[in-house]
């Protein structure tokens, strides 16, 4: 029997709850907002209100579909209000004694074959349903922030959830615009858990003193492709947001090194320098404006230019390297060795500048290395070894800016700065498959869609090469002997098998 949902109960009417009634109310279903403080559920209304007859201005559809929809909308005075409800979804605070203690209450209140749902980003829907007599009708339903926009939303099967009522939840998504992607219990779900390696490399990376944070930032939106760079996005967050999650997943997974927090995330958390909420954060935001980045500088043209010896381990990098240095009449010398007067620029994959220059067995201090992970088209990554004469990091770093476009000199790091993070953002995604957390197809779209980056994370290891991947992950383990860079079983099986990540099996 397929389960009708027209009559939605919304329990918590924040910024959250009052999205998801928006959309339920747009799409034609009867939604009824009940909130425990005096006063929040009425002042919701009207913003609402407010909020359709703005959009209908604009020409997102008429006026009289506007007052079509509020009139879908009511409010609930007592809990016992909601007890006709199909659906009941809980948006309130995250603590999970207060959540159980609430489903307890709504089984008390609803009708048999009502659904209980928790929007809830953080905790287990098992654990939120444990005490009830009904577990087996609760289900995680977590939208996203602004919800009309965010057009995605994770469907959770707790431990005990039915099959038709995820089934259900997953047609009303799709009524109601929203991309549904199926999500296993486990912490984070997918797109919390997804995100995890896009920060926590970045904090690593400053941690370790590679580069300043804006030079993160720059790397990850210039270089890369991201809207914006992880301190940035955890200024516009705000670290009271982030770091807490960060901690609770990291413990959830029992200390699993993949999801290791940062100190100096935690460190900020406790100075409240918590980003744009409280003025300052790793910007200065107490003008109006961010404050504190530094922009990018162009090296002036030498005069003359060291002949360039190439070290590459892909042809495609090496024709890459040669057909940018010829168009501006750089020397390249096609010996074996390289001349003693040579600037030494290795193309290399997961290692930092001395391993590759021992891996070469050639003269560190004529080392320059540079990361073509994502190509030359836009900002450049060169790292020198500790030794490297300053005149040919110059050098370098002239030659990468003469066409106008900009470049970081980083300090030593396995693996630069975009390896290390697009690696970990693919392990992490490949990992999520092999905990069956979702299919590869629902990973890929649901982090696209909540998180906005370029590509699925699956995808994204396709896109630059699943080889380059687990060579990346490989050697970042075999150097620094942290587990937190081991790669997925799943990435490791298709790399050696010769799939594309995104591949299904039969």
């Amino acid at each position: 029997m397929t389960l009708h949902i027209q009559k939605i109960g919304i329990i918590g009417v924040g910024t959250m709850g009052a999205g998801i009634a928006q959309i339920a109310i747009q799409s034609g279903h009867d939604v009824v907002m009940f909130d425990a403080k005096a006063g929040a559920a009425e002042q919701a209304h009207d913003k609402l209100l407010k909020t359709l007859g703005t959009l209908a201005d604009k020409g997102k559809f008429s006026h009289e579909k506007a007052a079509e929809d509020i009139e879908h909308l009511s409010i609930a005075q007592h809990l016992d209000d909601l007890k006709e409800c199909d659906l009941v979804v809980e948006a309130i605070i995250e603590n999970l004694e207060i959540k159980q203690k609430l489903m307890q209450q709504l089984e008390a209140i609803v009708k048999p074959e009502a659904i209980l749902a928790s929007n809830t980003s953080s905790l287990s829907i098992s654990a939120i349903a444990a005490n009830c007599r009904q577990p087996e009708r609760v289900a995680g339903y977590h939208f996203f922030n602004p919800v009309p926009l965010m057009k995605v939303v994770e469907v959770i099967e707790g431990f005990n959830t039915r099959a038709d009522i995820i089934e259900a939840l997953t047609q009303l998504s799709i009524k109601m615009g929203h991309r549904p992607v199926k999500a296993k219990d486990t912490p984070g779900f997918i797109i919390n858990h997804a995100g995890r390696a896009f920060g926590s490399e970045a904090y690593a990376i400053l941690n370790e003193n590679v580069t300043p944070f804006y030079d993160i930032d720059r790397i990850y939106r210039d270089g890369i492709g991201f809207k914006m760079g992880p301190f940035e996005l955890g200024d516009l967050t705000g670290m009271d947001v982030s770091h807490p999650v960060s901690e609770s997943i990291y413990h959830q997974y029992y200390e699993e090194a993949r999801y290791r927090p940062s100190i100096i995330a935690r460190q900020r958390f406790i100075a409240k320098q918590l980003g744009r909420k409280t003025g300052k954060g790793f910007y200065d935001y107490t003008s109006g404006t961010k404050q504190g980045d530094v922009a990018a500088t162009l090296v002036e043209k030498f005069d003359h230019y060291p002949s360039v010896w190439l070290a590459t381990e892909y042809s495609d990098d090496r024709q890459m390297l040669e057909h940018y240095l010829q168009q501006f009449n750089i020397q390249i010398e096609q010996n074996e060795t390289p001349s003693a007067e040579a600037l030494i620029l290795i193309a290399t994959y997961g290692e930092d500048a001395t391993s590759a220059a021992l891996r070469y067995s050639v003269n560190p201090e004529q080392v320059v290395c540079i990361d073509l992970l994502y190509g030359l088209d836009k900002h450049r990554t060169l790292m020198p070894t500790f030794v490297t004469m300053p005149e040919h990091v110059k050098a370098a770093q002239s030659i990468f800016n003469l066409d106008g476009v900009s470049s970081s000199v980083i300090q030593e790091s396995v693996g630069f700065v975009a390896q290390r993070a697009l690696a970990m953002i693919v392990n992490l995604g490949c990992d999520i498959a092999q905990q069956g957390v979702a299919t590869v197809e629902d990973i890929n779209v649901a982090v696209k869609l909540g998180l906005g980056y370029p590509y699925g994370p699956i995808e994204w290891g396709d896109v630059l090469g699943a080889e380059k991947i687990l060579k990346i992950l490989d050697r970042m383990t075999t150097i620094t002997r942290d587990q937190r860079y081991r790669p997925s079983p799943w990435l490791r099986r298709r790399v050696q098998l010769g799939l594309a990540l995104v591949h299904t099996s039969h």
